[in-house]
């Protein structure tokens, strides 16, 4: 036979082995979350970066000396050949006669590029286009076609700064970015590049002139203008031809623009330009046959062009992602703005209907009511919850029912010797069989609800039975507060319960779509709770499950907000997320289990077609866009419109607020809580991202969660219950879990 203390002894080493994977895999529950915020950060700071705006020919410069320009560049063309400084020195170099390079600026553009080109092709000419690499990876396919149809493509850099403030190693990258650009567009490099603001050769100055010098050590020819049309300055179509037109047959390259603004004028212009000067014997051509030099055009190939392809993809996915983000943000924020204005004007509504002097649910309950404690592992907390009940100006009856615990929580209250607490208990089966066999025990036909860790105020019960005075009032849901309340995250909790739920109730009381009872504090009638079969043990969230068993039976939820119960909310992240998750992943099961209230008639139908799909928005959907608000901010602050931005920022956080001070003000709560509420809705909110994220995954995929037991050290107490001393027996916390049986 085999030793029974070794068996025992391999079943802890594989437990010990478990508990250690799952502590060393515990960070990848937030593996998956944390990619999905850094790649939406990711295409969002792609699309800034390739979206940067600017307003063509709009720099305005002092003048600057010319004493380093040879004089052979300030009279010369307007192609500077600069491409072999140690064996000749720069040259500006003329078009041949009777030629016209004419050259537009700053496009790619989708409305007037597309116009250009079809002038062009119309009258059999051709043209050089400048460029920018932002454009270029916004709009590739108009590149590429510019090339197909026999045009010459130069750079004019990636994001048109003037280069004459720019450092070598920033000229670098503004070449190789636009070079990339290109051939991820048009499978090519050019040799040809124009700079962001210039002008004819005679323009050139100290400041600029090392800019041309460099550039074309790195192999380019920098090409400026004979003619400038100042297209950009809309002067009309008249001005344009005058400006544009050259003087003799002496060849000219044309500076126009299509992109940076409405050019209409400018394909006016074409229409009338082309076919003028062809008659007067000019030929449209691209600037190296105007030259009469080999094409500016290089082939692209094996790795660097996929390298370049997979860059113009990859801005093509964030464009369209970050566009349907951009759209569904604008939604939900207007949603959710409406949102909080319909809270604030029906809870205004409950709170002066519940507050009138002569406001009645019905005949007063004074009858006795039982009260349900369910508990496993509560050692620390029942003594204080147990104590807190008998101090209840309502008569009760209270039982605890002991869920298998290993701490010997059933002792303590056995050792209390109550006369009306009864304790019953049970091999572990879960809290749902927990609070069914406490409704099998119950004696009254109002059965109130709680946690093993939540404590009563004196007038708790008989303020939340009092709706039963109202025959079509089958449960009520009770106000829940953060007892630990001190540190930072039970402060934002704190915050969360005051506005987030009980704010809400008010709204679901009014609207007659009560989601959830908490499971902190809830009354039910007895009958009601018969007739829907008990709590179900279905989904995690039996508390949101029984609510909408209740409203599918055609029975009333309402709030008690005099009916105060102080809970211990969990005080470290990880507790905090294994709490949330369970609630999340639990409302998710309850929906999904009282979907067919959507097509239903009657309560049931009124409650599927209203409730579900508010709850579903904004405790489900919405809320997974929580991130984007944050990250937004951070792209309008970097790409701007910087004002705006952090104007419209402000702006939803002061309504938050605004709504924040009116439900601590119902409450009769402290604002000092309120000073950490701008980091809550900063740091707080990626929290509950991750946790209804990964509620998804697990719904999605299929997956099981177990009910989460949290570690409590019974430190609340409630105001006016009872004095006694707490239990401070040492509990032994290698049970992390609710087991489900």
């Amino acid at each position: 036979m085999s030793n029974p203390r070794r068996r025992s002894s391999k079943g802890a080493r594989r437990a010990a082995a478990r508990t250690r994977t799952r502590r060393r895999w515990f960070p990848m529950r937030y593996l998956l979350p944390s990619l999905l915020l850094v790649a939406m950060m990711a295409m969002l700071m792609l699309r800034g970066y390739v979206h940067s705006e600017f307003d063509s020919d709009q720099r305005v410069r002092q003048a600057i000396d010319s004493f380093t320009v040879p004089k052979e560049i300030l009279k010369g063309g307007p192609v500077i050949d600069a491409t072999k400084p140690k064996e000749k020195p720069p040259v500006a170099r003329h078009v041949r006669d009777k030629h016209i390079v004419i050259t537009f600026d700053d496009g790619p553009d989708p409305t007037w590029t597309p116009r250009v080109l079809d002038k062009l092709k119309e009258h059999n000419a051709r043209g050089v286009f400048f460029v920018t690499g932002t454009m270029t990876t916004r709009y590739p396919d108009l590149v590429k076609r510019m090339v197909d149809e026999g045009h010459e493509v130069g750079l004019h850099t990636f994001n048109h700064p003037d280069l004459s403030y720019k450092t070598r190693n920033g000229i670098d990258w503004q070449f190789s970015q636009n070079q990339l650009a290109l051939a991820g567009a048009a499978g090519v490099h050019s040799s040809l590049f124009r700079p962001p603001y210039s002008s004819t050769a005679s323009a050139f100055d100290d400041a600029n002139w090392p800019v041309a010098q460099y550039v074309g050590e790195l192999g380019y020819l920098t090409v400026v203008n004979d003619t400038d049309s100042e297209d950009w300055k809309r002067p009309g179509v008249k001005e344009i031809l005058k400006r544009a037109t050259p003087k003799g047959t002496k060849g000219t390259v044309v500076l126009m623009h299509d992109s940076g603004g409405d050019r209409s004028q400018t394909v006016a212009a074409l229409d009338q330009f082309l076919p003028d000067m062809q008659k007067r014997g000019f030929k449209f051509t691209n600037l190296t046959e105007a030259l009469g030099a080999p094409t500016a055009h290089t082939p692209v190939t094996g790795l660097e062009l996929w390298k370049s392809k997979a860059f113009i993809a990859a801005i093509y996915v964030s464009d369209h992602v970050t566009e349907v983000l951009t759209v569904g943000l604008a939604i939900v924020g207007s949603l959710v703005i409406a949102r909080f204005g319909l809270m604030l004007i029906l809870s205004f509504a409950h709170a002066r209907k519940v507050r009138k002097r002569n406001f009645r649910w019905g005949p007063q309950i004074t009858r006795p009511v039982t009260v349900l404690v369910p508990a496993y592992n509560e050692r620390e907390c029942i003594a204080n919850t147990v104590r807190s009940l008998m101090s209840s100006d309502h008569p009760i009856e209270v039982i605890v029912i002991d869920d298998g615990s290993t701490d010997g929580t059933a002792d303590i209250v056995e050792q209390m010797r109550i006369p009306n607490v009864r304790v019953v208990r049970q091999q572990n089966s879960g809290k749902p069989a927990a609070l069914n066999n406490g409704i099998r025990h119950a004696r009254y036909d109002i059965i109130v609800m709680m946690d093993g860790d939540t404590v009563f105020e004196p007038s708790t019960v008989r303020e939340l039975v009092q709706p039963f005075g109202d025959p079509r009032v089958g449960a009520v849901a009770g106000n829940a507060k953060v007892g630990n309340r001190d540190s930072l995250i039970g402060a934002w909790q704190h915050i969360e319960y005051v506005m987030g739920f009980n704010l809400d109730r008010r709204l679901y009381d009014m609207l007659g779509i009560m989601p959830t009872i908490p499971g902190a504090i809830g009354a039910f009638r007895a009958d009601a709770l018969h007739r829907v079969g008990g709590m179900s043990e279905d989904t995690l969230a039996e508390d949101t499950d029984i609510t909408m068993a209740f409203h599918r039976e055609g029975w009333k939820v309402v709030y008690a907000e005099d009916a105060r119960a102080w809970t211990e909310a969990p005080e470290s992240v990880q507790q905090l997320w294994s709490q949330r998750y369970r609630w999340s992943y639990g409302t998710m099961q309850a929906i999904w289990k009282h979907r067919r209230a959507f097509i239903e008639k009657g309560p049931s139908g009124r409650f599927g077609r209203i409730g579900l799909p508010i709850v579903s928005l904004f405790m489900i959907v919405f809320p997974l866009l929580a991130p984007l608000i944050d990250i937004f901010l951070i792209y309008g602050l970097v790409f701007g419109p910087t004002q705006k931005t952090i104007i419209a920022w402000f702006g939803v956080l002061m309504l938050q607020v605004v709504c924040a001070a009116y439900a601590f003000r119902l409450d009769k709560e402290k604002m000092t809580h309120l000073l950490t509420f701008p980091l809550q809705q900063i740091l707080y909110r990626q929290v509950m991202y991750v946790v209804l994220l990964q509620s998804w995954i697990t719904a999605l995929t299929g997956g099981r969660l177990r009910w989460q037991k949290l570690r409590r050290t019974g430190v609340v107490e409630a105001p006016g219950a009872l004095p006694g001393q707490r239990n401070d027996a040492h509990v032994p916390h290698e049970q992390e879990r609710w087991p489900v049986g």
